[in-house]
């Protein structure tokens, strides 16, 4: 019998998805009390190309790709980061950090659906175990205030959530299709984040041109600041490194520890108490993730 070689990078990179978007529910809600939206993901897209810019000037690898790869960084970028990341922010205005991080993990499920659709994923009882097990903690985290669902307040930010999960797992399953052709992470997530920039940008001046930048908060700018390096720059590498070593409803069940990570910082931060039901949640959302994940050691 051969251990199976431990991949340490993966292994960081699959802790820097779950710890750096964890913290990032977070930070778009600090950004978004005081800046608009758009302007915070357009800002935040903006300073992310320029940090891949002079990289890639700098190693020389800054080099124009083919019309046929740009379209499908184009779609990544429309999909994952102008949809889901943006749609994400606009709804952080209406409804809690935890809330939009509870929403946003119902994308394993939307995942592992579409993959078995399309032939990427095979259907397993130990995969649709792990989804279901990572929901039941989910609920368990939230059971005392299903209730915000219903409220009228919240359901802009329900509505924008729904449309940022979905394109967010629609993105999820085409790198995974798509694995083979992106050789460069660095290079593609340029691409991807001038292009939402723009994009994004323009979103902002339409829906929040007439905003008084003198009115945003050192807290908020500092919020973006934290969102563009890491959000955007090392979050999104980290997440395209896994998606390249891991099927797509693994990589996207980290999506639970964003949740937790949420919750705990509310916690830390807000001297938000810490329940016995977010314990129970913990147990089952591990419990999960280590099923979804398991394989059985080949014997030679």
């Amino acid at each position: 019998m051969i251990a199976k070689k431990i991949d340490v990078r993966l292994i960081f990179a699959m802790v820097g998805v779950a710890v750096i978007w964890g913290t990032t529910y977070l930070g778009i809600r600090i950004a978004v009390q005081t800046i608009p939206p758009w302007f915070v993901t357009a800002i935040r897209q903006s300073m992310a190309s320029l940090i891949l810019l002079i990289y890639l000037a700098k190693r020389k690898e800054l080099i124009w790709i083919s019309w046929e790869h740009a379209k499908r960084q184009f779609i990544l970028s429309l999909l994952m980061i102008v949809v889901a990341n943006g749609l994400t922010t606009v709804a952080e205005q209406h409804i809690s950090s935890g809330l939009a991080s509870l929403l946003n993990s119902l994308s394993p499920l939307l995942v592992f659906i579409g993959s078995v659709g399309i032939g990427i994923q095979k259907p397993s009882i130990k995969g649709i175990t792990g989804v279901i097990l990572g929901l039941m903690g989910i609920a368990f985290i939230f059971r005392h205030g299903l209730e915000d669902f219903l409220d009228p307040a919240y359901q802009q930010g329900i509505f924008m959530m729904a449309l940022a999960v979905s394109g967010w797992s629609i993105g999820t399953i085409y790198i995974k299709k798509h694995t083979h052709k992106t050789p460069n992470i660095f290079l593609n997530l340029f691409y991807q984040f001038a292009f939402s920039a723009l994009v994004q940008m323009a979103l902002a001046f339409t829906f929040s041109g007439d905003t008084n930048p003198e009115s945003w908060a050192f807290d908020s700018l500092l919020a973006v600041l934290y969102l563009g390096i890491f959000g955007s720059v090392l979050g999104f590498f980290c997440y395209h490194y896994v998606l390249k070593r891991v099927t797509a409803i693994q990589a996207s069940i980290l999506s639970y520890f964003n949740t937790i990570i949420a919750i705990f910082l509310g916690w830390l931060i807000l001297n938000e108490e810490i329940t016995i039901d977010l314990l129970y949640a913990t147990a089952l959302i591990i419990t999960g993730v280590f099923i979804t994940n398991y394989t059985k050691k080949e014997k030679i």
